[in-house]
């Protein structure tokens, strides 16, 4: 898309409108990953769902009627039906509550996506294949073998819900999410539509970890999250290329931290490596106004205070704190409804994880600014 109608959004109007922009903004992005662009018309529903004028159940039937209305000759593209319901569809189930990690919930995600336009929703694939890549020069990666795709899903699906996340960085949190979730793509278990499941699948999983998505990340780099994954899985020894994670990381850190680290399909392609070019990642971070030493200071400085005085909590109290931290830093103040807001927690749950943060002494409580107002500890 040429410019985002969104935008305004994104920045003007109250949460609940931005929220809802930015469910709208990735579900359309995300169908980018096939090349696909929804249609002008889905937009402007989207827009009135976003405004309050119609709810999602009327933005559905609205999208339906306009296709069966339209003679089918009169559309740009073929696929631009799909385009249409499929982000419908997505922002439909982002904007649900409900997720159960397991195997069965993935498969009832592609098959709420893409019932009515792939006859094969939501069930395993029979077949094997390959898929040429751009950023693989042509070639494919292997996919997982169509005899054993059930029995790999599960076997992925129970190492990650027996791993345990507690006392790590956020660093070794990131590099897990990203083998863990490269991996489940690289089985494509489905014939068409594995990628937007995963991303779907995988924004929900995160929000149970506590991270938030609410950002363009994926709205904007689409194709990239799927480059990323491709060159998660490919290995040729021959010509020096290894399976990596470090582009998937870039963009997790950016989706889950707001990182500026800047995201280009060219650094991915494999031609880099193959003329002794390979981009240093590391050295393509923005410099946002000069402060970017500060800003990686801080980081360090809160990954420190973790490992010293955090090895014991869960991952979703160490996201907790990286978010608190993001937004507060070591100056400012912050309470009980900022952490409410900001985290989407009930009082008592803001409550608890204050008191928990105190007597882990990771902040303090300050005065001069009103009952019950906190800072960040700096180490000593």
């Amino acid at each position: 898309m040429e410019k985002d109608p969104f935008k305004e959004y994104l920045k003007e109007s109250e949460p609940k409108k931005a929220h809802k922009s930015y469910i709208w903004s990735t579900a359309i992005g995300l169908q980018a990953v096939d090349g696909l662009k929804p249609s002008k018309y889905l937009i402007d529903t989207a827009i009135q769902n976003m405004e309050g004028k119609i709810t999602m159940k009327e933005a559905q039937s609205l999208i339906d009627s306009y296709y069966k209305e339209k003679p089918y000759h009169l559309f740009d593209d073929e696929r631009t039906e799909e385009a249409d319901k499929v982000s419908f569809r997505i922002a439909e189930i982002l904007s649900e509550t409900a997720f159960s990690f397991s195997s069965n919930e993935y498969i009832s995600i592609h098959r709420k996506l893409f019932q009515g336009i792939y006859k094969h929703a939501g069930k395993i694939r029979e077949y094997n294949i390959t898929k040429k890549e751009w950023v693989l020069d042509g070639a494919s990666i292997m996919y997982g073998s169509a005899s054993e795709l059930r029995a790999t899903l599960e076997y992925d699906f129970s190492q990650e819900k027996e791993f345990s996340y507690k006392g790590l960085s956020m660093n070794q949190i990131i590099h897990h999410l990203a083998v863990f979730i490269s991996r489940l793509w690289q089985i494509h278990i489905f014939g068409e539509g594995n990628t937007r499941t995963t991303a779907v699948f995988f924004i929900k999983y995160l929000k149970t970890l506590g991270f938030s998505t609410i950002n363009d990340v994926f709205a904007e780099n689409a194709w990239y999250f799927r480059n990323t994954l491709v060159r998660a899985n490919y290995t040729n020894l021959q010509k020096g290329i290894r399976e990596t994670t470090e582009y998937l990381e870039v963009f997790l850190r950016n989706l889950l931290l707001n990182e500026k680290n800047e995201l280009h399909n060219q650094n991915l392609h494999i031609s880099g490596i193959l003329n002794g070019e390979k981009v240093d990642i590391g050295d393509k971070k923005v410099d946002i106004e000069n402060e970017k030493v500060d800003i990686q200071d801080q980081k360090v400085d809160i990954e420190n205070i973790l490992s010293e005085k955090g090895s014991d909590f869960s991952i979703k109290t160490t996201v907790h704190i990286h978010r608190l931290f993001e937004k507060f830093g070591f100056d400012e103040v912050f309470g009980r409804s900022a952490v409410m807001e900001l985290l989407e927690l009930k009082g008592s749950g803001a409550s608890k994880l204050l008191s928990d943060l105190v007597q882990a002494d990771i902040i303090e409580p300050v005065s001069g600014h009103g009952k019950g107002k906190y800072k960040f500890k700096k180490l000593i």
